[in-house]
Order: C-alpha cells, then structure tokens, then sequence
C-alpha cells in the first residue's frame, strides 16, 4: 500500500472508525431494546439470548475466514461487501415479523460484520505503521466502543420509548451507505504480500465448536444439562476443538495458525479478551433486564442509569491507547483486571443493585476496566506478528472478542432462566431475578479476575522474548525485524 500523508491516514482511521461506530451502536442499542422485544414478540429469556448469540456467534465463526479472504483478495473490497451486507441486514431486521425471522435477519447483519472491524484493523495496522503512532490509532479506535457505549443506551432508549424497538436498526442505514462511499473514494486497496489459501475443512470445525458449545448452554436449562440432545452438542463442540487442533498444525496455510499462541503476550490477549468481554456480554444483559423488568424503569431511564459505565469506558479508551504507546500493556490491563473484578464484587458480595449509591460506583468501576482493557488487547495481538498477517491475527483477537460475549450472554442468561422463570414484572419474578443473579455476578467477578492475573502473566519481559521468537519462526528475519517494537521495546509492549 503507498505511503499516505497524515492528513488521508487520518481520513482511512475515522472512515474505519465508522464501521466499528455502527456494529457497537447495534449491539448497545439491541441490549436496552431487549426488554421491549420480549413483551412485543413474546419472547423468553433464551429467546432473548439468540437475538445477542445468533449475532456474535456467526460472527465470531466467520471473523478469521473475513481477515484471510481481505489479505488475499483486497481489504478494501471485502470491507465494502461487509458494509453492504450489514446496511441489508439492519434493514431486514427492523422488519422483522417475528423473533425467528429477527434471529434470521441478525445472522445476515453479522455476516456483514464479520467483514468489517477486523479487516478495518487489518487496514489501521498497515496504515499506521510507526508502532507509536499505530499504539494512537489503535487508542482512538477504542475510544469509539466509548462513544457507542455512551450514546447507545441514550440513543436506543430515546427511539424505543417514543417510536419502537424496530427503529433502532434504522440509525445503522445513513452511517453505513456514508462509510461504504468514503471507503470507495478515499481508502486505497492493500493486499497480503503472500495471501494464504482457504482452508474449509478448518472453518467448519471453527463453526461447529462455536455453534454446539452456544446452543447447549443457551438450551440446556430448559432440555436439562444431561439431555441427550444437549449432551450430543457439546459431544459435537469437544471433536470439533479435538479435530481443529490435530488438523490445524498440518496445514502449510492454516485457518488457525497455533504457532501465534507460542507468543506469550498473543495468547494472553485472546484469553483476555474472551473474560473481559465475557464480563460485559453478561453485564449488559443482565443490568439492561434488571432496570427495566425489576426496577420498572423505562427504556431511556434505563439507558441514563448507565451512563457512568459508558461514560468511563468513552473517557479511558483513549487514555489506555496513549499509556500503551508510552509505557507498554501491563499498567492498562492490571487496572482494568481490578476494576472489573471490584466492580462484579460489589455486585455479587455487596448486593450493589439495591442502593443507587453502590449501584453507580459498580458501574463506574466497570466502565473504568473495561475502557481499559480494549487497546492493550488489540495492540498486543497485532504488534508482535509479522505484517503479511495483521489480518488474521486482528481477526484472532476479534473473534476471542465475539466468543466471550457470546458465551457471557449464554452462561450469565441460563442461570437467569433457571432461577427467574415467573412472570415479568411480579413480585415472584423480582425476587427470582435477584436471587439468581448472585451466582451471575460471581461470574462476572471471575471474567475480572482472569483479566488481572493473565495481564500480569504475560506482559513482562518473559513474554516479550517469547513474542520474539514466535515472529521469529512465522517471518524470515528480514521482515520480523522490519515489525518488531524497536531497539529497546518489546514486541506487545506498546509497538
């Protein structure tokens, strides 16, 4: 790709910023609406579930299958497919008859989004290739999840109370059709240097541990965890992973490559993206149900309750960018892992939900982690790998992403279902609702505690050497040394 004056590298940054903007506004949105949709389309908790999951698993399968595609064929023309399919979907889903044909119509919305944000990152990181100046951009990227937090309970309460929950699809339509024509006039065309080949046999072992290890634990509480349907689907999930694993290796153009997971610092980025977003998946799902259903608040009340959690993540989105441009990944992710884990404690252990007081500090606090923990994720997971494949290792990092906060709404969402199965808005309900979500804020202060102890495992100068050697053995020397953090700096460590 040529080299591009500031002022364009800054139009391709906000022009992928746009992509990110509205996949986060949908999923924000769709989480204060949740409440509406249940009572519009008579839907049950697991109902409820599959509008998130139905989303995020799809996309979570396809999202390494859309990074290798970009590097091969064109970044840019596969993200101008993604906006296309995601506008179309957004579309259909405001129109949706019923909660199958919504389900349906999100699986055509993620299939789009799986061809936006990690291929967008694809295009930041061979953009900004200075490691500072990338360590910024990757900053301001996540400053936009900040401003989607912020404005997405405010905006999605405002258009459900006063014109209905099918609105909130309609605000994705003007931002994508003006994203799809700047990316066609400003974003120039890049492609991989040695484009890697399909691999199917590897993406259908991708889709079949995801989707079987979903479906069961979204079902299990109402067919019964020893079922032998739910028993089949995790049988299935276990070969699919045990085949993944034994088959990957042995391919010269892995979909997987497991040599990234050598890199201390790659792999603990993708287990720490799966707990920190784990932790929000439930959180969301279970504070946006709280508000409405047990406090009775309205859809916008609901969404101004939570502004101090979305405030928080939009203000130290960009600060944990700049911290990890000058001083490395440790400092943002330990205090993201504490202020996660302090917050789901005041929850679990302090009962937060029943004074305002305790209630907005715990929502301060998991704002502050979780506005943390996004720029050393994605900024370690691509740093310390060669170039030639920025896209599948963003594609890496976005698809542990997907998979914690599909396994976050599906495990924090059945242990609702078995403990708050009476009737919405009575007293049996309220009662329920707050006995089992105990056991949901224990889970959530675990996704915490992940966050804190593997940060602090895997972003010292152990782990550095081990990311070294790990980009060492997938690149020729000549162009590992061309990627690395510098003189100085380890690779991860904010380069």
């Amino acid at each position: 790709m040529p080299e591009l004056s500031h002022r364009r590298k800054l139009l391709v940054l906000a022009i992928c910023c746009m992509s990110l903007l509205i996949v986060s506004l949908d999923n924000t949105i769709l989480n204060v609406a949740l409440p509406s949709m249940q009572r519009e389309l008579h839907a049950s908790v697991s109902g409820l579930q599959w509008t998130i999951d139905a989303y995020t698993l799809v996309l979570a399968s396809l999202l390494m299958l859309s990074g290798s595609t970009a590097d091969r064929i064109g970044r840019r023309r596969v993200f101008k497919t993604g906006l296309v399919l995601f506008t179309i979907g957004s579309a259909l889903c405001s129109a949706a008859p019923n909660l199958e044909s919504l389900v349906v119509f999100r699986m055509v919305q993620a299939v789009g989004g799986s061809m936006l944000n990690p291929v967008a990152m694809s295009i930041i990181t061979n953009t900004f290739t200075e490691p500072r100046e990338r360590a910024r951009a990757i900053g301001a990227w996540g400053g936009v999840v900040g401003i989607s937090m912020a404005a997405g309970p405010l905006i999605g309460g405002l258009l459900v109370d006063s014109v209905g929950w099918r609105s909130i699809f309609w605000i994705n339509l003007p931002i994508g059709v003006a994203a799809l024509l700047l990316t066609w006039r400003y974003v120039p065309e890049s492609r991989a240097a040695k484009p890697r080949r399909p691999d199917p046999v590897g993406q259908l072992l991708v889709i079949g541990v995801l989707g079987a290890l979903t479906y069961a634990i979204i079902e299990a509480p109402s067919a019964g965890w020893t079922s032998p349907l739910i028993l089949s689907f995790v049988g299935v999930a276990l070969l699919s992973l045990a085949g993944l694993i034994r088959y990957e290796p042995r391919r010269a153009e892995p979909l997987i490559d497991l040599r990234f997971f050598r890199s201390a610092p790659f792999s603990g980025a993708t287990v720490i993206a799966v707990a920190a977003f784990a932790g929000l998946g439930g959180f969301l799902f279970l504070n946006t149900l709280y508000l409405q259903n047990v406090r009775g608040l309205s859809a916008l009340h609901a969404g101004l309750y939570m502004l101090p959690m979305a405030g928080m993540t939009f203000v130290c989105a960009p600060l944990s960018g700049r911290l990890v441009g000058s001083r490395g990944p440790r400092l943002p992710l330990l205090i993201s892992g504490a202020a996660m884990t302090a917050s789901g404690v005041l929850f679990a252990g302090f009962d937060a939900e029943r004074d305002t007081a305790l209630l907005f500090t715990g929502y301060v606090l998991f704002g502050l982690g979780f506005g943390a923990v996004n720029a050393p994720i994605t900024n370690t997971a691509v740093s310390g790998m060669p170039r030639s494949q920025a896209g599948v290792a963003a594609a890496v990092a976005s698809t542990s992403r997907q998979i914690g906060q599909t396994l976050g709404v599906a495990v924090v969402g059945a242990v609702l279902a078995g403990g708050a199965a009476a009737t919405v808005g009575s007293a049996a309900y309220r009662t329920g609702f707050t006995d089992a979500s105990r056991p949901a804020w224990w889970i959530i202060t675990g996704c915490g505690a992940c966050v804190l102890l593997v940060g602090a495992l895997t972003s010292g100068s152990w782990a550095g050497r081990t990311a070294r050697r790990t980009a060492e053995l997938l690149e020729p020397v000549k162009e590992t040394a061309a990627t690395s953090a510098g003189p100085g700096r380890e690779p991860g460590a904010g380069g």
